[in-house]
């Protein structure tokens, strides 16, 4: 990657929706070549998509929650069987396996706390892999990821 594929890939990342023609402008190209470095990207894997930023309270998932749970084993059944329960949840909208503790960080997004709560008695505290679980709640988003 050279200094314009780095341009292209900040200006989408400011703005995924531009147009082909105001991104060439943005970045010092025509628009045929600038679209044929888009794809590029794309193909390599570099852009892997394109997404739009939906506010949690309208579709009612305003109250937000980190969770960092510990597993009992960590043996790979175990394991899969736990991370095939959570890629399930659609309330999790990140899930990441860490290095050393907790073994888990969940990002939850839900309508308020008493949905969480319930969520919380009907999964993780009825899940038998889990050791435990520490939940902290998003007082605001400064920053993060969609």
């Amino acid at each position: 990657m050279d200094a314009v594929d780095l341009a292209i890939i900040a200006q989408l990342t400011k703005n995924g929706r531009m147009s082909n023609q105001d991104l060439a402008q943005e970045v010092g190209l025509t628009p045929a070549p600038c679209l044929r470095r888009v794809r590029n990207l794309e193909e390599l894997g570099v852009i892997q998509g394109y997404r739009a930023e939906i506010s949690p309270g309208a579709i009612d998932q305003g109250f937000e929650a980190i969770v960092l749970v510990n597993l009992n084993s960590n043996k790979s059944e175990e394991t899969l069987a736990f991370e095939e329960r959570i890629l399930a949840m659609p309330e999790v909208i990140e899930f990441r396996r860490m290095f050393s503790q907790p073994d888990y960080l969940l990002r939850v997004a839900v309508k308020d706390i008493g949905a969480y709560e319930q969520w919380m008695s009907q999964t993780l505290q009825k899940d038998p892999e889990i050791e435990r679980f520490h939940s902290h709640i998003t007082m605001k988003v400064l920053r993060g990821l969609l």
